[in-house]
């Protein structure tokens, strides 16, 4: 893999990739140089043409919309395209019968914009249960086991965010929703990238995820997925893009909506992100990174940073790891310690950037980076971990 990273990294030269130990990939991955060109040309096509730009920018969130499908496995899925999740999943929520099936089913390891939300939504009086997130391994299942006739909808990760396990069974899941008309969200953001993923094992459920982590897409570029009934619901919280497919007023006065991914539709954005983002997907596409590409970095990636943590013994009370096959998890490595945000900030002063959730330290590497870099990281953590290395 250091060959791929040392062709990889002399395009991410904005980003000083090849001299930072940046461990926080599973975040915020370094953008190609290229990303620039698409920023500088979101703001000559805004000079030139001023408010007749959107003819152009709209073409950029097609070209997004083309690289998240590759992602997806579903050439022509239907994407309404947001800022962030948060926007998406609200537009979601909106169209549910709510007063009707009150229930939401989730885990208690979904990211903080869903638990902040549905925390907020269960004041109001919803019903919403969380299940715990571990064991992964039979997440989907008791979720499925969980529904009852009250149930709207259940919202569950492909990937937990803050363990890198990958949640199995989602097809199950969804032939249990499907049968009971209940709605599935999956959130596919930890996914997208260093795990395969693809809509066809459940064609009936919506995916939302982004471009912000591994696709290296920066800030401002996330998809909800809809599925084929969608064209059946009428979110409350919907903006007035959703107009432009159609005259949408009924007669009756009642607010009409088109057909397709516009249905789900925002209102006016910044188009500099998808300008952005379609620059880098055409870097993806010219640079083999397609989904089995990163896939296999990650395994590799991920293995080694593995290995290499087991080789400083440290005690299990201090840190430790899940030691589940590494096929198990995401983009990144986890690593649970009672001194997860001291380490984090410890590691930082010696130049090793990564994050913490709670009682994990996360190591994210990304394919620009090479093994010895890994192999530096993971060397600082051995003195940070080891009596009388000046860490915790």
């Amino acid at each position: 893999m250091s060959d791929q990273s040392a062709r990889l990294a002399p395009h991410y030269s904005n980003f000083g990739v090849s001299h930072r130990l940046l461990l926080s990939g599973h975040s915020h991955q370094a953008w190609p140089d290229v990303a620039v060109e698409g920023m500088m040309e979101a703001f000559d096509d805004a000079a030139e043409l001023v408010d007749e730009k959107w003819a152009r920018a709209f073409a950029k969130a097609e070209r997004l919309r083309d690289g998240f499908r590759l992602f997806l496995g579903e050439p022509g899925a239907q994407l309404a395209l947001g800022a962030n999740t948060h926007e998406l999943v609200l537009r979601f929520l909106s169209c549910l019968d709510l007063r009707r099936r009150p229930r939401l089913i989730t885990s208690d390891g979904e990211f903080h914009s869903l638990r902040r939300q549905l925390g907020r939504l269960a004041e109001e009086g919803l019903d919403v249960v969380r299940l715990a997130s571990a064991p992964a391994d039979t997440l989907a299942e008791r979720m499925a086991g969980a529904i009852d006739d009250r149930t709207s909808a259940v919202l569950v990760s492909a990937v937990l965010f803050e363990t890198s396990r990958i949640v199995p069974g989602l097809e199950f899941l969804a032939e249990a929703c499907r049968r009971r008309g209940v709605e599935l969200l999956v959130d596919a953001y930890h996914a997208l990238g260093p795990v395969p993923f693809s809509t066809a094992g459940f064609p009936g459920a919506w995916v939302v995820g982004g471009g912000y982590k591994y696709l290296q897409l920066g800030e401002g570029n996330c998809f909800l997925r809809l599925p084929p009934h969608a064209d059946t619901l009428r979110p409350v919280i919907t903006g007035w893009y959703a107009e432009f497919a159609e005259l949408t007023g009924h007669h009756d006065g009642t607010v009409g909506y088109p057909l397709g991914s516009a249905r789900f539709a925002g209102a006016t954005y910044d188009p500099a992100s998808h300008y952005r983002g379609a620059r880098v997907f055409d870097f993806f596409a010219q640079h083999g990174l397609t989904p089995q590409a990163l896939r296999e970095v990650a395994v590799h990636q991920v293995g080694l940073l593995g290995t290499l943590f087991d080789e400083i013994g440290a005690p299990d009370d201090v840190i430790t790891r899940d030691r589940a096959p590494v096929e198990d998890f995401g983009g990144f490595l986890a690593l649970r310690t009672p001194h997860a945000q001291r380490l984090q900030a410890q590691l930082a002063e010696h130049g090793v950037l990564t994050d913490s959730r709670g009682e994990y330290l996360r190591f994210g590497p990304a394919p620009y980076l090479s093994d010895s870099q890994l192999e530096a990281a993971m060397e600082v953590l051995a003195r940070l971990t080891t009596p009388g290395g000046n860490g915790i």
